[in-house]
């Protein structure tokens, strides 16, 4: 029996501009779109034809937007770009009253000190946020029905760091703070791909990681 393969490209957002280098989280801000070279080599890099989805975030969608744009201007066409799905499921971490804090501030609040570079536990909460490991509860069901919904075919999937890192987990089956450690960088692409074998009851499934946090570079002409 032949496997159908399901291709996720996750790209993390362009960088968020307008929070002044305070924690932003889920607050709304719109992308730096400034640096075309990047958005030129993922839509070079990225298939043809996929399913696109992004977070309800501004700046995913903008640079969702970016990176069409690149493709046509690529192509040479006026052709409409295909719709995004909105997955608001995608979304980064919901900080609470963390947000619009500066770190040191945030450092402060959690009694760690300014050199201490340690993550803090994903199953750490953030008055009237949510943790890490919530990331991932809300994550795992949207790629396990995307996946479903969109079987064998591409997805391109614009999200965020937190997003990111809960799809590596449920990909590798990690354990939650361990995964906190990947660097995803923005314009980043992360690739994993879903296997599965049969239908129903009797289908087997595994994930392939196929890359994380690879940087936006053209694909080398042959």
């Amino acid at each position: 029996m032949m496997a159908t393969v399901t291709r996720w490209w996750w790209v993390r957002h362009a960088p968020a501009t307008g929070h002044g280098g305070r924690i932003y989280g889920q607050e709304d801000y719109p992308a730096d779109l400034s640096d075309r070279a990047s958005f030129a080599a993922l839509a070079d890099l990225l298939p043809a034809a996929p399913i696109w989805v992004t977070s309800h975030l501004r700046r995913a969608r903008d640079t969702a937007a970016a990176i069409l744009d690149a493709r046509r201007f690529a192509a040479a066409t006026d052709a409409e770009a295909p719709g995004c799905v909105i997955e608001p499921a995608i979304a980064e971490q919901h900080v609470g009253d963390w947000h619009g804090l500066t770190y040191e501030e945030l450092n402060a609040i959690r009694n760690v000190g300014p050199d201490d570079f340690q993550l803090w536990p994903a199953s750490e909460c953030p008055p009237n946020g949510e943790s890490f490991l919530d990331v991932i509860a809300r994550v795992d069901p949207a790629v396990t029905r995307l996946t479903a919904a969109h079987r064998g075919r591409d997805i391109v999937a614009i999200g965020h760091g937190g997003s990111i890192r809960a799809a590596l987990a449920i990909a590798l089956g990690a354990e939650a703070q361990r995964v906190m450690s990947f660097a995803i960088d923005n314009c980043s692409l992360t690739r994993l791909d879903h296997i599965q074998n049969g239908d129903g009851a009797g289908a087997q499934s595994c994930w392939r990681v196929v890359g994380v946090n690879l940087p936006p570079r053209a694909k080398a002409s042959s």
